[in-house]
């Protein structure tokens, strides 16, 4: 599916159409691009402060978040990229921790695409230049890049020299690319693994684990893995609710301490995960034009292993009347069937500019009611409400109520 943009700075705008209009108009995998591209805007990769490398099917974002808000607490500067954007494309990059601004993006994306030429990258690919171009010219500590789609081919694993790679949870999304092999798909995520660089992992099904195993022998990377090597703090609970948020933030912690560069204590790690923040994480929406000071939520799961991490937690709260929609290329069936004997209701939507699977075939299928829009979804619905479905979903929800990470 392809990956798209839309800033309300015009200049942002006009480059970010210009790209669009170069790309090949969809998700592509492969290094060739990306490294032609970098080779003619001077490698900035070769360039980079330090970088934590994530790779993961879910929790990935959020671990970065983590890293973040450890590193931040011990007083360094960082860089982030991560994506998708919820709101603003400029949410993919942060620069020594704020959102790049409008003028410098621009500036950065008319780089990029005229360094592009007859190179043809990807959206993804370009963006992610972008931010490399970013933080090889503004200073700071640390850097933590978050993987795009897989690993091994992902336009982010040019990096040659990672100071820490980490993998979180591993399970089936984006088969079109990666295959509904669970060892295969871990093996390609297993693929940001250097020789030099520890490769901390989160415990896996059977045959994800063992295709970490291998694949970190054979490039030659010190694998740390949960359960192996390391266990879970259950007392590094971070602000973010649910239980698979505490693995998460384990991972981070692991991962600092696996490296020797930027020292962290536990008391500045405990300090930064009291106020780390990744938006459209079971996240409760502020009162606004959206909610009318109606109590709702919305939570970005978008696949069947983040549905039943999410339906974990809401068994453990008051039914919520579920607000849905769903991307073309994700296992709708699969998530409805594991959400809705948690809810109160369900409502199915559509969701706006991608390609979505057809809300009155969800309904037809699993009862409950059909809306318009998220404002006639809401409408009339009471208390507790949640949104959820697609990261892009969510940030509709955000936008309409007038909402922007920071």
């Amino acid at each position: 599916m392809a990956d798209f943009a839309r800033s309300a700075d015009p200049a942002v705008q006009s480059e970010l159409d210009r790209l669009h209009k170069l790309s090949p108009g969809a998700d592509v995998l492969g290094l060739e691009r990306i490294s032609r591209l970098l080779d003619a805007l001077g490698r900035p990769q070769d360039r980079f402060p330090p970088a934590f490398h994530v790779a993961g099917t879910n929790g990935k974002g959020s671990t970065c978040a983590f890293l973040r808000s450890g590193l931040e607490a011990a007083g360094y500067r960082v860089h982030v990229f991560t994506s998708p954007h919820l709101v603003r494309f400029n949410e993919r990059i942060r620069i020594a921790g704020k959102l790049i601004s409008d003028d410098a993006l621009a500036e950065l994306l008319r780089e990029v695409r005229e360094a592009s030429g007859e190179i043809g990258p990807s959206f993804f690919e370009a963006t992610t230049a972008t931010a490399f171009l970013a933080f090889s010219r503004n200073a700071a500590d640390a850097c933590i890049i978050e993987v795009g789609l897989g690993g091994r081919l992902d336009a982010t694993n040019v990096i040659e020299n990672p100071l820490v790679c980490g993998i979180a949870s591993v399970g089936r999304d984006h088969e079109q690319f990666l295959g509904t092999d669970l060892a295969g798909i871990a093996a390609e995520k297993a693929g940001i693994a250097r020789l030099g660089a520890p490769l901390v992992s989160l415990a896996q099904a059977e045959a994800a684990e063992a295709a970490i195993v291998n694949v970190a022998a054979e490039v030659g990377a010190t694998l740390l893995l949960e359960g192996r090597d390391w266990h879970s703090d259950p007392s590094l609970v971070p602000a973010l609710p649910g239980s698979w948020q505490v693995r998460n933030a384990n991972l981070a912690w692991q991962m600092l301490q696996a490296q020797h560069m930027l020292p962290v204590s536990a008391e500045h790690f405990r300090s930064g995960l009291a106020a780390a923040a990744w938006a459209a994480r079971f996240q409760r929406l502020a009162d606004g034009p959206l909610t009318k000071g109606i109590e709702t939520w919305i939570d970005g799961a978008h696949n069947p292993d983040a549905a039943e991490a999410l339906a974990s937690l809401l068994a453990c709260r008051s039914p919520m009347h579920l607000v849905l929609g769903i991307l073309a290329n994700k296992d709708a069936n699969r998530i409805v069937e594991i959400l809705a004997p948690v809810a109160a209701s369900l409502t199915f939507v559509p969701v706006p500019d991608h390609p979505h699977h057809d809300p009155k075939a969800l309904e037809a299928r699993f009862g409950g009611r059909l809306a318009a829009s998220l404002e006639d979804a809401l409408a009339g619905l009471p208390a507790p409400r949640l949104i959820v479905g697609s990261l892009y979903l969510a940030g509709e929800a955000l936008a309409r109520n007038g909402e922007q990470p920071v």
